[in-house]
């Protein structure tokens, strides 16, 4: 037998939120299912992208515009920034390799939040390099700890914010006087994939910092609040020299052309955006209280999710659901095993959650 690196036999696979066909299929269920499992916009995808889809489905014969030109040039209008500061992914989990492949060497080591989203602990691994892992503070970062975790080979450090999977973010000034105390020499990634839902003014302003500082990189996606989940569309934002390095490592083509000009479009849809937030606020008024009548465990969100806890293992909540028809995403991987994490819907999905629930519990 061919032995893989040493590495790639200790990485523990992604685990997504399941499919619908797939539930279908291995329940054998007839009626709607709904999915609850991957922050996916329950409104679906932007108008804007899904016009500018159909218009360019003939050009699929051509390949994509390796540098993704136009869609830089408006995310940098967007943005406030220049276009060779952004880089663009299939999906911005795509990217997170390409950073610690370029800047982690194996003697080298990262520091996260145990409990925040699972790929960075993939990212490091797949660069062969060493984790550091630090307790989380109040279902949130604890920047101190994570200050005092930094050692003398810490190349990089993950902040999810909000983090996934609590909801839970770091306010502004101490964000601020996190980078004040970060050596200039270690890089932040700061991943923002639910930014477009939060309108609290206290939220970190990331590209404030990204002016003042060399060693801050940026996420953000479309698959959130633009629907283009399916598409893969997300993008990094960072120091020109830094884009460069991550460029050289990327795969050629790596952004299809459908999705390009679904992003272009989707940056222009202010109405969908502004919708896909009332939407939200709504339904998360209305869960915080379903769920605390229920007697529930839950974190005020700053995202399009809300973690529950049940005060058993979630695996039976998680297969009660699925038989009738909610898929739910169980968060055990991230050490929370009485938990789960569920995406807000639609008022009609939201009220259907909560009534099932009301029937299982």
């Amino acid at each position: 037998m061919i032995k893989a690196r040493d590495f790639v036999e200790k990485i523990k696979p992604y685990k997504p939120g399941k499919p619908i066909e797939e539930v279908a299929r291995e329940l054998n269920l007839k009626g709607e299912i709904i999915k609850l499992a991957s922050n996916e916009n329950p409104l679906g995808t932007s108008p804007l992208a899904i016009k500018a889809m159909r218009r360019v489905l003939k050009e699929s014969f051509l390949y994509p515009d390796d540098n993704c030109f136009y869609l830089k040039e408006a995310l940098a209008k967007k943005l406030n920034v220049s276009s060779d500061e952004i880089i663009v992914g299939n999906g911005s989990v795509e990217i997170l390799p390409l950073i610690t492949l370029a800047y982690l060497n194996p003697d080298d080591s990262a520091v996260v939040t145990k409990g925040s989203f699972i790929w960075y602990k993939i990212a490091v691994s797949i660069a062969g390099s060493n984790l550091i892992e630090v307790p989380m503070k109040d279902y949130t970062h604890d920047l101190k700890t994570m200050l005092n975790a930094i050692q003398n080979n810490t190349k990089l450090i993950f902040l999810d914010n909000p983090i996934n999977p609590t909801g839970t973010v770091v306010k502004r000034k101490e964000l601020e006087e996190f980078f004040d105390k970060i050596p200039e020499d270690i890089l932040v990634v700061v991943d923002e994939a639910y930014r477009e839902y939060i309108e609290d003014p206290d939220y970190p302003d990331s590209f404030k910092i990204f002016r003042s500082k060399k060693n801050i990189l940026i996420l953000r996606t479309f698959s959130k609040i633009y629907g283009l989940a399916g598409a893969r569309l997300g993008y990094g934002i960072a120091r020109k020299e830094i884009i460069t390095n991550l460029m050289k490592l990327r795969i050629s083509f790596n952004v299809n052309r459908i999705s390009q000009i679904a992003g272009i479009a989707a940056l222009d849809d202010e109405e969908f955006v502004k919708k896909a937030i009332k939407v939200n606020n709504e339904g998360k008024e209305f869960l915080y209280d379903a769920y605390k009548k229920l007697g529930l465990f839950y974190i005020p969100t700053y995202s399009n999710f809300i973690f529950v806890d049940f005060g058993k293992d979630s695996q039976i909540i998680f297969e009660a659901l699925q038989r009738e028809g909610i898929i739910t995403r169980t968060i055990k991987e991230y050490g929370f095993p009485n938990a789960l994490r569920i995406t807000i819907g639609t008022e009609k999905q939201n009220r259907r959650l909560i009534n099932t629930l009301k029937k299982i519990l």
